[in-house]
């Protein structure tokens, strides 16, 4: 799952890993716009997370599908 936090709380965007390996069409496609989502928001200054039960957060430079869950924090601009 890809969580992107904004003003609305956090958009999210899941896909089923073993439909991926078994080459369903449609989580495919949530997978390559979740990639897409991905590349936007860090190109924006975003900060991304992977997220796993029982292990720690860990900070990721790169989109991993295979990751549990991945959340997308926006720059914070303060004044």
């Amino acid at each position: 799952m890809l969580r992107v936090m904004s003003r609305r709380g956090d958009d999210r965007l899941a896909w089923d890993e073993q439909k991926i390996q078994a080459g369903d069409h449609e989580a495919l496609a949530a997978v390559r716009e979740a990639e897409r989502i991905f590349e936007q928001e860090r190109s924006k200054g975003a900060t991304a997370f992977r997220v796993a039960d029982g292990k720690p957060i860990q900070r990721i430079d790169k989109f991993d599908a295979t990751a549990e869950q991945i959340v997308l924090v926006p720059r914070v601009v303060g004044g």
